[in-house]
């Protein structure tokens, strides 16, 4: 057995830009041991800029033209913390994220782009869609082009740049736009466009610009901008609808106002080590870095020769050796698209349009997204004799969160054989409720409970949301406040220093999750061991005085109620081979950190009858521990709400590992489809399963609707009779 490196040192990549997506991939490829990495950026998936006019265009789909972070840091075993840094502590060696206590490092890259000078002209930052961060520019088209059908007139845009990217922005809409109504019109403050190009590369522009009826004004600047309207510098208004701004880039003010020395603009001042000139532990490529003996546009193109260099020295700066010196290209090919599937290249003297442009930069474009999508199949690891027998043969790795469960089959076995051996102190069959209601020491009733989750998520901040989410759930289902919590926490092997940082990030996700319901943390137990483990052992009084919600109290006709939709177990196991989109693991992440305290005090007010958490048996048996002898229910299957792409994951036959138990508590077999699947999923801070008389099952829906549970439904209802427990049409 080869032991485990005991993690020691934090590699914490900021942006995902293109630099920061290639040097991961080669990062993973020769992993330093001791070394944990996360990479920091705002979204699951970030945009190649090289196709994005496409997206827009309409030539490409978005999976085409985005790499999947989420599955990339998956892939590469780095941790994916999706949220925007707002500063930096360069004594404390911290990052400040929104709402979460800071980010520590050992060693800190910056891959955060640029974005357009909006400050120079008043109202541009109120008034203008900024091209920058690209990831932001296609949201808003998409809510632009939502705003279309039905509106009176053309459509007027206006674009504001006159370099590359505000030509092919403007030519991209134009082509999106054909046979609508529209006026679009670019103002270029320079005397012509595309500064930098040769002359027959901007005359082929000048033409399809021209072709696209797109007006082009230059050698006048924007003085100002006002809802609706641009006042030039000769005096002339333009109006418009939709404004975009493409001009100049500048850095984000953080890195600035950390102390990190910094160029015009507030871009890094870096050694051509793409070391901060202030911090050797400080690197950065891309657009917000500056080589100070070799400055050059800002291109993306050069993020791109830089990975190389960025992944190389960020290897050997962990590992004490010496570093590699990178010398951009005095020119670089641009390949600018034109709306059309025709494209004009540039390079010095040279330049080409045509058909054949754009599929050479087609071409182009589609190998370096393959470098994402085709990742290799298996990572530099351990050596097969060090891995469980089970998986070196091949078998599904366990699941993470609920999905880890003991199956229920098996529990039942083991705590009947429990009984005949100690009889009185185990609970007898079906009596065990969510939570186990005990007589307080001065009157009254507590209810306390116990959940442990295996690591599901790599961000521990949020797996401190989760957990705690996940454990508080069974006081709700019970109709209890939660009052205190002790933690259970088992760290993956790491040095004090992680051990601290680690420790910090998981309760403070966890307490975020605790305060607004009043439950404090009272105390715990950490121990180390090969992985994460994080649960809490939670103490609660009812809601309302005297009464609880029970999960064995549905009466015949009662309406069956699911608060969240189902599908984290599948999501998940397909994230862990590669085969889910991370939009999608983002999603079931947002459902999971959504409490049910809310949705248990409006199923009290509301009268309900009965009421569980669906967790790790899935809803079939989660609704079967609710049904008593004499009773069954009755399931629409389409009803039963379902994650976005937890289907298509069902239906590809990705499996959480507790999904063949959770099966086999169905005693009739069952024709494999993905909504029967869907039953057996086992969740994680999965939803409630709410029994109410039908005559008030309306009025709890609309208010849970209200209170922010959207995908609450009335699924089925309880009716008497014998016979399979839960039957589905």
């Amino acid at each position: 057995m080869l032991k485990q490196a005991q993690l020691a040192r934090d590699l914490v990549l900021v942006g995902g830009g293109h630099a920061h997506a290639l040097a991961l991939r080669m990062l993973a490829m020769r992993p330093v041991a001791g070394v944990q990495v996360t990479l920091v950026s705002p979204a699951s998936h970030t945009p190649y800029s090289g196709m994005l006019p496409g997206l827009i265009a309409g030539h490409y789909r978005f999976e085409e033209t985005h790499i999947d972070l989420a599955r990339l840091c998956q892939w590469a075993g780095v941790r994916f913390v999706a949220a925007e840094v707002s500063g930096l502590d360069l004594r404390a060696r911290t990052l400040t994220l929104p709402e979460r206590p800071p980010l520590a490092f050992d060693v800190l890259s910056l891959d955060i782009g640029s974005q357009p000078e909006l400050d120079s002209v008043p109202g541009a930052r109120e008034h203008a869609v900024p091209v920058k961060p690209v990831a932001d520019l296609w949201q808003r088209w998409q809510e632009l082009e939502t705003s279309l059908p039905g509106r009176a007139g053309p459509l007027r845009l206006a674009l504001v740049g006159g370099g590359a990217g505000s030509v092919e922005l403007a030519l991209a809409m134009s082509r999106r736009l054909r046979g609508k109504p529209l006026q679009l019109t670019l103002f270029c403050a320079a005397e012509d466009i595309l500064q930098s190009y040769n002359g027959l590369a901007r005359a082929a522009v000048r033409r399809a610009l021209a072709d696209a009826g797109i007006a082009v004004h230059c050698g006048n600047r924007v003085a100002s901008v006002s809802a609706g309207c641009l006042e030039l510098d000769d005096g002339r208004t333009a109006p418009f609808d939709a404004l975009f701004w493409c001009t100049g880039a500048v850095a984000a003010s953080w890195p600035q106002a950390s102390g990190l020395d910094t160029v015009e603009g507030g871009f890094l001042a870096v050694r051509d080590t793409l070391q901060s000139v202030t911090d050797d532990a400080i690197f950065a490529a891309g657009d917000i870095a500056t080589q100070l003996a070799h400055p050059r546009p800002k291109a993306g193109v050069y993020a791109v020769r830089q990975a190389p260099v960025l992944a190389a020295n960020l290897h050997n700066y962990l590992l004490g050796r010496p570093l590699r010196s990178h010398r951009p290209q005095q020119r670089f090919l641009s390949l600018l698209s034109l709306g059309e599937r025709r494209a004009t290249a540039d390079r010095g003297p040279f330049a080409a349009t045509g058909a054949w442009v754009w599929r050479w930069k087609d071409r182009i474009d589609r190998s370096f997204m393959a470098r994402f999508e085709e990742l290799p199949e298996a990572m530099p690891a351990l050596a097969a004799d060090s891995l469980p027998e089970a998986l070196a043969a091949g078998a599904q790795a366990p699941c993470g969160g609920c999905g880890a469960k003991v199956g229920g089959d098996s529990l039942a076995a083991a705590l009947a054989e429990l009984r005949l051996l100690y009889p009185g102190l185990c609970p007898e069959p079906g009596s065990a409720d969510d939570a186990a209601v005990l007589e307080a020491p001065a009157g009254g009733i507590q209810l306390q409970s116990l959940d442990i989750l295996r690591g599901l998520v790599s961000d521990p901040w949020v797996m401190g949301r989760i957990a705690a989410n996940h454990a508080l759930s069974d006081l709700y289902a019970s109709g209890a406040r939660p009052r205190s919590a002790l933690a259970a926490v088992t760290l993956p092997f790491c040095s004090p220093a992680l051990q601290q940082r680690e420790l910090v990030q998981l309760l403070a996700g966890a307490l975020k999750e605790f305060e607004p319901v009043g439950c404090r943390l009272v105390g715990g137990h950490s121990l180390q061991g090969p992985e994460l483990a994080l649960g809490f052992a939670v103490t609660g009084e009812p809601l309302v005085a005297g009464r609880l919600l029970p999960k064995r109290g549905l009466q015949p006709g009662d309406q069956l109620l699911l608060t969240k939709p189902l599908g984290t177990g599948t999501l998940f196991a397909a994230h862990m081979q590669l085969r889910a989109d991370g939009r999608d693991i983002t999603a079931a992440t947002e459902v999971m950190l959504q409490s049910n305290y809310a949705a248990a005090r409006l199923a009290l007010e509301h009268g309900a009858a009965a009421a569980t958490d669906v967790t790790g048996f899935g809803l079939w048996g989660h609704l079967l521990e609710m049904l008593r002898p004499g009773q069954h229910a009755e399931l629409s299957l389409d009803a039963v709400p379902a994650l976005p792409g937890a289907l298509a994951s069902l239906k590809a036959g990705l499996h959480s590992s507790m999904h063949p138990a959770n099966a086999r508590l169905a005693s009739c077999a069952l024709v494999p489809q993905p909504r029967r699947d869907l039953l057996f999923d086992p969740q994680t801070s999965g939803g409630l399963l709410v029994g109410i008389a039908r005559e008030r099952a309306g009025a709890l829906q609309g208010a849970l609707r209200a209170a922010g549970y959207a995908c609450a439904t009335i699924i089925g209802e309880v009716a008497a009779g014998d016979g399979e427990q839960i039957r589905c049409t």
